[in-house]
């Protein structure tokens, strides 16, 4: 069988390598056809010489279709997967440094809190012009597969004002998923589960061995194992207070509620700096940031190296490839999906984006009723929900009003600083981002005037209670495999493409 395939944001070189693998350990799909499409000439220019190699050396005919042309790259694309990073790092960093010199400590940025906003009005827009595009040149039963952050946000956009069919897509549910049977000594296929929320919010609201429910003992599970009791204190904390296990990790989490980072005193009460996404300061930003300048270095290398193998025991457990193949295989797949809730999960609001069980087969895409969430749970989630939905219209209708309650509402913004302190932010943070921010022209001019006028809320030169220094070349050269095992570690989270449009 053929069709297109479009990848948005294929300067990501292992997200795009990894998922271009998946697809093509599909026998069926052996004869599809591949765009890339960037804004980075140099960026994707390499990563399609990297794929190209391994389609090659995988005995396939397949020409990826490389263009910076975006409607070229979509013309009859029947899927599109998206993975773009709008601003790139240089935005990245504005997200995560000026919120600091207010106290408001992230480890990431990317999904909700003062850089998760602002990352979502950056994205949404861009995400609306490609939602266009999609509409005028791809193919008319079009699927929009959106990896990027901050995920509920921009399919939330998509769906209600792109018009275009979108699926969210991440991995945190699998991540928990192994963890939990980790903690019972078990296989993960040995422990079926019921996970349901918002996406970074998704909580185990089932876990089953052979019939056996497992929820009774995990606190004390958890608890108990060497590792995780020293790397997920956040999350063993949120489940011994709400009683449920979260998807997200403990540097994640820790940003999203408004407890375990409001304090620089108490935040390494609560992280672990053994890997960055236990909580450290800023942690995916530096890791994005290594992982740029060593992939940039070292690509040469990369040549050099086996090409990756397109078999089904190397496929990740992405969802995006299992999604296609069971809408054109017609075999069945299951797995955790983001898309308007329409009902799915009864205590949280119908035109929210929910994360929950999901069946694929030739027939389409289907979610089965989850029920009530928890009521614990379901407070924390639509506190969240609540910011992101001003958020997505502020991003839509360039309104700095909601723009500036979004930031009001989150909950650690608010645990941390006043509302004098919050319209200031706001005001740096649109000034900083106006290249990527067109909507608000006229709400950056009267930030611009206000912030230049003087009379302002004072601020510290803040490092971060956890921040750790960018490794030079030079530094990551002495250990090869930890610097790719870095560069890896880049597209976690699915702020995978470095792109500045």
């Amino acid at each position: 069988m053929s069709f297109k395939v479009a990848f948005i944001g294929a300067g990501s070189i292992g997200f795009t390598r990894g998922l271009l693998r998946d697809l093509l350990a599909v026998p069926e799909f052996h004869d599809i056809q591949v765009a890339f499409t960037d804004i980075n000439q140099h960026n994707l220019d390499m990563v399609t010489e990297l794929c190209q190699r391994d389609i090659h050396e995988n005995g396939l005919a397949i020409t990826i279709q490389a263009t910076t042309d975006r409607r070229a790259a979509l013309q009859d694309a029947k899927y599109v997967l998206c993975t773009i990073r709008v601003g790139g790092l240089e935005a990245f960093a504005t997200d995560v440094d000026i919120p600091l010199k207010y106290g408001v400590d992230q480890c990431v940025g990317d999904t909700l809190c003062a850089g998760g906003i602002m990352y979502g009005q950056r994205g949404i827009w861009e995400m609306l012009r490609i939602c266009q595009d999609i509409r005028e040149v791809a193919s008319p039963d079009v699927l929009l597969l959106n990896y990027a952050n901050p995920m509920a946000m921009l399919t939330w956009a998509c769906h209600t004002y792109g018009n275009v069919r979108t699926i969210g897509l991440c991995h945190g549910v699998q991540h928990g998923h192994q963890q939990i049977a980790d903690v019972y000594g078990l296989s993960k296929k040995e422990v079926d589960i019921i996970c349901a929320g918002i996406n970074h919010q998704t909580w185990y609201i089932e876990a089953r061995h052979e019939g056996k429910d497992l929820t009774e003992g995990l606190l004390e599970a958890f608890e108990n194992h060497a590792e995780f009791a020293r790397t997920e204190k956040v999350r063993i904390d949120m489940l011994r207070r709400f009683g449920y296990y979260s998807t997200e990790s403990n540097g994640h989490l820790s940003e999203y509620v408004p407890w375990y980072r409001k304090r620089a005193s108490e935040i390494h009460d609560w992280i672990d700096m053994g890997s960055w996404i236990n909580g450290e300061t800023g942690g995916y930003l530096r890791v994005c940031t290594e992982g740029r300048n060593w992939f940039e270095t070292d690509f040469p290398n990369w040549m050099k190296d086996p090409a990756v193998v397109y078999a089904a025991e190397k496929r990740s457990e992405e969802h995006g490839s299992y999604i296609i193949e069971g809408l054109e295989t017609g075999r069945v797949y299951r797995g955790h999906f983001n898309q308007i809730n329409k009902g799915v999960i009864s205590n949280l609001p119908d035109d929210a984006v929910i994360e929950a069980p999901g069946y694929v087969d030739r027939n389409g895409i289907s979610m089965p009723l989850v029920g009530d969430l928890p009521l614990g749970p379901a407070a924390v989630c639509n506190v969240s929900i609540s910011v992101q939905r001003l958020a997505v219209e502020a991003a839509v209708h360039g309104n700095d009003k909601l723009l500036r309650q979004a930031f009001m509402m989150d909950p650690l913004v608010g645990a941390v600083c006043n509302p004098k302190e919050i319209w200031q932010m706001v005001d740096e943070m649109l000034v900083a981002q106006e290249a990527w921010l067109p909507q608000y022209g006229t709400a950056i001019a009267e930030a611009k005037e206000r912030l230049a006028a003087g009379n302002l809320v004072p601020t510290r030169q803040n490092e971060g209670a956890a921040r750790l220094k960018v490794k030079t070349v030079e530094e990551m050269q002495q250990d090869r495999d930890a610097a790719n095992k870095n560069a890896g570690e880049a597209d976690k989270g699915k702020d995978r493409a470095i792109v500045n449009s």
